[in-house]
């Protein structure tokens, strides 16, 4: 009965493959610790160490010179493919480090689908390597994803305020109110809040960035808004004051191809736009890898020259945000 095998391959380590490896190329012990920069003694320690964890001898001596047994073959072998794959991981760590290279993941609120899809493909332009992964969701949806650290950062209009996130402007966000093309009330050259009591305003779905807006500006005013049909989408909800089904309230960003094409019309409103902006937000406490920083700082510095052509509008009110702060 054949004595059972002394291996211990969790114990061999990459100072000893190494050790053997240059040994082999060598010659011999001292000529190893000049390839390795370390003394003789210690490529010694590192082969009998070797031995010891593999059980079985792995050189010999012959009138030929160092012979390589088949066991030292495999450990060979194995040494080298380690080397490769070492290798290879430090390559993609300084792809990484460089940014190009990576992933990040990009949460978008459905009103800034308008512009930064066109962002997006802006950056993979000069970061091929980087995978970017989009998620598009109302408010809430983008918020809870952010909390739960699923993104690394988002695109939205307004940032949360129930726990402390980092935040950089990208640019202004207009919002207008719109009708068909047809309103009586387009011919008028001013027109007030007041003046929109009797109209029924088509509204986003609860947690919409749109929806708050709309009722903060109204309860400002100290009026009640006829609230009409709920919609879930910026599209459906063109699409319905085009038909004739009410007004809304909306980003200007969302209708600048419809009012340019005469399908919409803006309504003249004293105090609109309301300028709100656009912002790139994420957890104070999520640490950025490099291809997401890139895009980061992309959306922060080139992002505003991505955003749609706003409509022609006059007086525009703004309300004053911080660039790069922190909140709660």
């Amino acid at each position: 009965m054949k004595e059972k095998l002394n291996l211990d391959v969790q114990r061999i380590s990459l100072k000893q493959l190494r050790a053997f490896t240059a040994t082999v190329q060598a010659g011999t012990a001292s000529g190893a610790a000049q390839l390795l920069n370390i003394t003789p003694p210690a490529v010694s320690l590192q082969l009998r160490l070797l031995e010891q964890n593999v059980g079985l001898p792995l050189l010999e001596r012959n009138q030929g010179g160092l012979h390589v047994t088949q066991a030292g073959q495999e450990l060979l072998a194995t040494a080298e493919r380690i080397e490769v794959a070492l290798g290879e991981c430090g390559e993609a760590l300084e792809t990484l480090y460089r940014g190009e290279g990576g992933r990040a993941s990009v949460g978008v609120v459905s009103t800034a689908k308008y512009f930064a899809p066109r962002a997006l493909a802006a950056f993979a332009k000069s970061h091929p390597k980087v995978e970017i992964r989009l998620q598009v969701g109302n408010r809430e949806e983008t918020i809870a994803a952010l909390r739960g650290h699923d993104l690394d950062f988002a695109v939205m209009g307004r940032p949360p305020v129930d726990f402390a996130v980092e935040r950089a402007v990208i640019g202004d966000h207009p919002h207008i109110i719109v009708g068909p093309t047809d309103h009586p009330l387009g011919r008028r050259k001013r027109l007030t809040l007041k003046d929109l009591a009797a109209e029924t305003f088509l509204l986003r779905e609860q947690g919409s960035g749109t929806r708050l807006l709309m009722q903060r500006l109204f309860a400002d005013a100290g009026l009640s808004p006829n609230l009409g049909m709920e919609i879930g989408s910026n599209e459906t909800i063109k699409q319905a004051v085009m038909a004739g089904l009410g007004i809304a309230l909306i980003s200007a960003h969302t209708v600048s191809a419809e009012i340019t094409d005469g399908r919409l019309m803006v309504l003249p409103v004293s105090g609109l736009p309301v300028v709100r902006q656009w912002f790139v937000v994420r957890p104070q406490d999520k640490r950025l890898l490099p291809a997401a920083r890139a895009l980061w700082d992309f959306f922060a510095t080139s992002g505003a020259e991505h955003l749609p052509a706003a409509p022609k509008l006059k007086a525009p009110r703004r309300r004053k945000a911080a660039g790069r702060t922190r909140s709660r």
